[in-house]
């Protein structure tokens, strides 16, 4: 993109300012955003909302180093986390809802939206796994703990495809068209 996308317009505000609001709209009991690149432009932009802020001095190290900064700040009583990417505004609050109810009602450690088949963002993950999440390493999130954890894994379907979109390129923002995320089959990246 050449810019930081998450700080690019979006509606009547930006990226990850949506993306943010949609979890802030949900039954999340905390919202931490993990800021790296242009920190200060994005504690500006967020300084108004009850999110808790975290820098992470290493994102140029990859998304695990964001995932590990962030679960060090999540509640010691916190029975899970979600991990979302803040490029993806159209993940509404019922489908945040919705994986929130699943994972509540289900026994399973791990539950991955899918839309039309395919594994999509956000990921819920018991924190059970925490250990696991603080050991990731590189510019991957959870794929690898999902993988070895195949039969605590509960897929559900949803009806949104925001699940399986992003932001990816300038032409398909400069042209108001969201594009399919290539890697949306894996879930947990």
């Amino acid at each position: 993109m050449g810019k930081p996308k998450q700080l690019m317009p979006f509606g009547e505000s930006t990226i990850l300012e949506q993306a943010v609001d949609n979890f802030l709209g949900s039954g999340i009991s905390e919202v931490i955003v993990v800021i790296g690149h242009k920190a200060e432009e994005v504690r500006e932009i967020l300084a108004a909302k009850p999110v808790k802020l975290v820098v992470n001095p290493d994102y140029e190290q990859g998304m695990s180093t964001s995932i590990i900064a962030g679960l060090k700040r999540v509640d010691n009583q916190a029975k899970a986390v979600t991990l979302a990417l803040g490029d993806q505004p159209l993940i509404d609050s019922q489908t945040i809802n919705k994986l929130i109810d699943e994972f509540d009602k289900s026994s399973k450690g791990i539950v991955i939206p899918t839309y039309q088949g395919k594994r999509g963002h956000p990921v819920i993950f018991d924190m059970k796994y925490k250990g696991e999440l603080l050991k990731i390493r590189g510019d991957i999130g959870g794929r690898e703990i999902i993988r070895e954890h195949p039969d605590d894994v509960l897929e559900v379907a949803v009806r949104s495809e925001g699940v399986c979109i992003d932001i990816d390129t300038a032409d398909s923002y400069s042209s108001g068209r969201l594009t399919q995320v290539s890697k949306c089959s894996g879930g947990g990246d």
